[in-house]
């Protein structure tokens, strides 16, 4: 039997190598070498709405052209399809029950480590740019994993009275500024810039500048679908600028660039407009690439990923391991060529309610409605609240679920079940965290959100 005090420090020791800042001169030079990371990620963006994957209108030039040059994830999904836990697993690399932000208004655990952490303890200046209320770090936590955390909240985007948005404008504005400082900074240093855009999250907005783009001519004829499009295409057009802007910083190691975004959003299907509530693959699949000029050829993969796979992965293109305790997988071989997508792999989905107030003891555990797994082609639901409905997809013949599965009173498979004794149990177990309520400010912008019923 190992002594206690040897597992103590197998334990420790890694991670401790982890945080440990580089000290020899010889690391240091390395360091110059290694390439800026930015991560942009998209609210509510829909997969099969990018005219890069195929959408009838051109919403979104400039995020086709990065896609063309990246290597692409045509089956990726997002670990939970609400803004705060999503984001919360990819720079974490932690499933919701995990790390506790299992829905809206909920922090995560204190002092947990994630992608910004890693980097600036090998040298890396981190900053976030956020422009989605959800993601105050008084709401999720993620403050922490930062140098600088900028909360940019200066318009009323949303119904209400209280500033609590800003539009795509505003975040690239305040992002390239800040990438202008460090550039000019007279030690330069590696950065991690992650670009959190809010649009095209509900209730979407008609950009009068993109609707003849978009053959979108007559205003009495215009709906949800159409508004939500003129969204796509507006952030497309700041990713772009932000993108242009960029290109000062593409130097020594260059600049390796990781998008994706936090989740999909249904349009009516199903009866269901929004996001949250449920596991279907309008919300839950989601773009992911990964871009980084003459280190990265650029290609489609089909294996299935995760949003929970984008940390380990740009931990492993730039050379670092990843925290033991990251629960994705690390891509960074297969992007180089040096070895092939996992086969067989298995990805794990949850959906919860939208938001807590922060009063019950028992909300993470109460807020869980559905649980999910997909394996190749073929995904399993099962509602957990309000009956258990069990439902699965051929996702090949039936992309959009139509046929709605197999009805109520069929069994689950194992997989599934062992999934959602995992999810259960670690949601009593993050339960034992403190919850704060929510004020009335960060209510009435949850409510303009859609997330407070």
């Amino acid at each position: 039997m190992t002594p206690p005090i040897a597992r103590t420090l197998t334990l420790v020791l890694p991670v401790l190598a982890l945080l440990a800042p580089p000290a020899a001169p010889q690391e240091a030079r390395q360091r110059l070498t290694r390439p800026d990371v930015v991560l942009i990620t998209v609210d509510t963006l829909r997969y099969d709405r990018l005219s890069a994957h195929g959408y009838r209108r051109p919403t979104s030039p400039h995020l086709d052209a990065l896609l063309a040059g990246s290597a692409r994830f045509d089956q990726a999904r997002a670990v939970e399809p609400l803004t705060g836990p999503s984001m919360v697993s990819l720079i974490t690399s932690r499933y919701p029950h995990h790390h506790g932000a299992s829905r809206n208004g909920l922090r995560m655990r204190p002092e947990m480590l994630g992608l910004g952490k890693v980097l600036k303890a090998r040298g890396y200046v981190t900053a976030a740019f956020v422009g989605n209320w959800t993601l105050r770090d008084e709401l999720c936590g993620l403050g922490e994993h930062f140098d600088e955390y900028h909360e940019v909240f200066s318009r009323k985007r949303w119904l209400g009275t209280f500033k609590g948005e800003a539009t795509a404008e505003d975040l690239t504005d305040d992002a390239l500024e800040w990438v202008d400082d460090h550039l000019d900074a007279p030690r330069r240093r590696p950065f991690l810039l992650w670009v959190h855009y809010v649009e095209p999250h509900a209730p979407y907005r008609l950009h009068e500048q993109f609707r003849g783009r978009l053959g979108i001519t007559r205003r009495d004829e215009v709906d949800a679908g159409d508004r939500y499009d003129t969204e796509v295409a507006f952030v497309d057009h700041a990713i772009g600028r932000l993108l242009r802007g960029l290109d000062r910083s593409r130097g020594g190691a260059g600049t390796l660039i990781a998008f994706s975004s936090d989740h999909g959003e249904s349009l009516g299907e199903h009866g269901y407009w929004g996001h949250g509530r449920h596991a279907y693959d309008v919300t839950l699949r989601i773009p992911m690439s990964f871009a980084w000029e003459g280190r990265i050829a650029p290609r489609s993969i089909a294996a299935l990923a995760s949003n929970l796979d984008v940390a380990p992965t740009v931990l492993g293109l730039i050379g670092l391991p990843s925290p033991e305790e990251f629960a994705g997988h690390d891509f960074s071989a297969a992007l180089r060529d040096a070895a092939a997508p996992p086969a067989g792999r298995i990805t794990y989905h949850q959906a919860h309610k939208g938001v807590t107030k922060g009063r019950s003891g028992e909300a993470r555990q109460r807020g869980l409605l559905e649980v999910a797994v997909v394996e190749g082609g073929r995904k399993e639901i099962l509602r957990v609240r309000g009956g258990r409905a069990r439902r699965v997809f051929d996702l090949g013949a039936d992309p959009y679920e139509n046929d709605n599965g197999v009805g109520p009173g069929s069994s689950a498979s194992a997989a599934l079940l062992s999934w959602l004794a995992a999810v259960q149990t670690g949601l009593v177990a993050a339960d034992l965290l403190p919850t704060t309520p929510l004020d009335d400010e960060s209510l009435e912008k949850m409510r303009a959100l859609g997330y407070v019923e």
